[in-house]
């Protein structure tokens, strides 16, 4: 039989040879799960004080590991602590620093706890971190959005469905639609963290343990509002990664949208807005190309990000209870999440307001495309017409209008007057577009004034996050 020495210290004493060095390298997982590392300290450093506690460990035990971990600290930090790949994971290469540095004491540190719930607490300590960083981010992208929308909050542009003019708005409510988008999103993500916020700290492997813990003390040490309830389902469950990666898809998507609108606005056949220079890029061939580089990446790490969602589903829809080795695929794919999307909530949130309207371009594009059509058959309802009827009434001034290369806004009373002797004069306060923007003045529309107010509406609630 071969010395135990010569297996993995933390499972070798069942084992009668060392893993195959392939297998070693495939299931190892240090080089990824080493981002972890602190908050594995903070994890072993609250496990130790409960061990403490309640007998477990002595004082001067709990004191060399907390001096142990400390110095185990500082050289990650400095970047001089020794990884080994032999030590499978970031969990056994810190206990065996540890183990070399005060001896058998280090040993102790795992009493009562397993890397199943070792590494079940460390992804939530992670992530709960990773969470706030990124509603930072979030409510940065939120607040320059509000900048430019109160900038613009007069400003006329086209409103599209189809992608067809159909109503003139403001560019400000436009604006304000993203918005409302990244709201839900932020609800979604502080939704995420709530019910991430639970301890598994002393489930163990998947059972629980026969030394008297204290559950509730290392939570609140660890900043959770409490314990998980089921030991099986504390070592197993990863719905905390999904959902985070749920609410990561649904941003992406929406700044995907918001980015596939800014391409669009800044093409030479839109031509709405100027993106700074420091947002773009050149082509190495045409000199007069300038790209929107940062919007289309945006655009493209959407599908990235939606990937690692439906791969931690797959991951987890046939796995039974408890913990299986599957599970450390769940690694890579939250990561990247999480980077991608504070990458590109960072590249928003200092571009956004930054963004310059061309504010005669979209105001003649919206005076194209008759889209005041609508204004001119609400006119007609109000003056006695059944809606019905002035839809197409409207219609047929607009095929005049197409005919003649003729705006509503442009036609004579006389013209308008041969599709119904209802018009009169007054037509003309609702077929401008300021009058258009202006007379949709309730709660949701592109009035300014209610741009205006759902902007302070919206500064309130920023404001009580805190």
């Amino acid at each position: 039989m071969s010395d135990s020495k010569d297996t993995n210290l933390s499972w070798g004493g069942r084992f009668s040879e060392p893993t195959d060095e392939f297998v070693a390298r495939f299931t190892a997982s240090v080089d990824f799960d080493q981002r972890m590392a602190m908050q594995d300290i903070q994890g072993s450093m609250a496990h130790a004080a409960m061990l403490s506690s309640v007998g477990v460990l002595s004082e001067d035990e709990l004191q060399s590991i907390k001096t142990g971990l400390t110095e185990i600290v500082t050289d990650i930090e400095n970047g001089t602590f020794q990884w080994s790949l032999a030590l499978e994971d970031v969990h056994m290469n810190i206990e065996a620093a540890l183990t070399s540095q005060i001896g058998v004491t280090g040993k102790k540190l795992h009493t009562g706890r397993s890397r199943n719930d070792q590494v079940a607490t460390d992804i939530r300590l992670w992530l709960r971190e990773e969470i706030d960083v990124i509603a930072r981010e979030l409510t940065r992208l939120q607040q320059g959005i509000l900048q430019l929308a109160e900038k613009e909050a007069d400003t006329i542009m086209p409103g599209f469905t189809h992608l067809q003019t159909a109503q003139p708005v403001t560019f400000g409510h436009h604006l304000m639609a993203w918005f409302e988008m990244l709201e839900r999103d932020y609800s979604r993500l502080q939704d995420c963290r709530k019910r991430l916020n639970q301890s598994p700290l002393g489930a163990a492997a998947l059972a629980g343990t026969t030394y008297p813990i204290n559950r509730h003390m290392t939570a609140e040490l660890l900043g959770f509002d409490g314990p998980t309830r089921n030991s099986l389902d504390s070592v197993s469950d990863r719905d905390f990664g999904i959902e985070f990666c749920a609410f990561a898809s649904l941003l992406l998507i929406h700044l995907s949208r918001a980015s596939e609108e800014l391409v669009l606005w800044t093409s030479a056949q839109f031509n709405f807005i100027e993106l700074p220079d420091r947002f773009c890029t050149g082509s190495s061939i045409m000199p007069q190309k300038k790209n929107p580089d940062v919007p289309e990446l945006v655009r493209g790490k959407t599908g990235r990000v939606n990937g690692h969602l439906v791969a931690l589903l797959m991951l987890m829809k046939s796995q039974p209870l408890a913990y299986n080795k599957d599970n450390q695929e769940d690694k890579e794919p939250l990561f990247d999440t999480a980077d991608t999307v504070r990458d590109c909530l960072r590249a928003f949130a200092d571009m956004v307001p930054a963004i310059e309207a061309k504010k005669d371009n979209m105001r003649e594009a919206a005076r194209r495309g008759f889209s005041t059509a609508t204004d001119l058959a609400d006119y007609l309802v109000r003056k006695g017409i059944a809606f019905r009827d002035s839809h197409e009434i409207v219609g047929k001034s607009v095929a005049y209008g197409i005919a003649n290369n003729r705006d509503l806004s442009d036609m004579s009373l006389q013209e308008l007057q041969q599709f119904s002797d209802v018009i009169g004069q007054d037509v003309f306060d609702v077929l401008t577009l300021e009058g258009s923007v202006a007379a949709r003045n309730h709660i949701g529309g592109t009035a300014p004034e209610q741009v205006r107010q759902a902007i302070a509406d919206a500064k309130e609630r920023l404001a009580q996050r805190g």
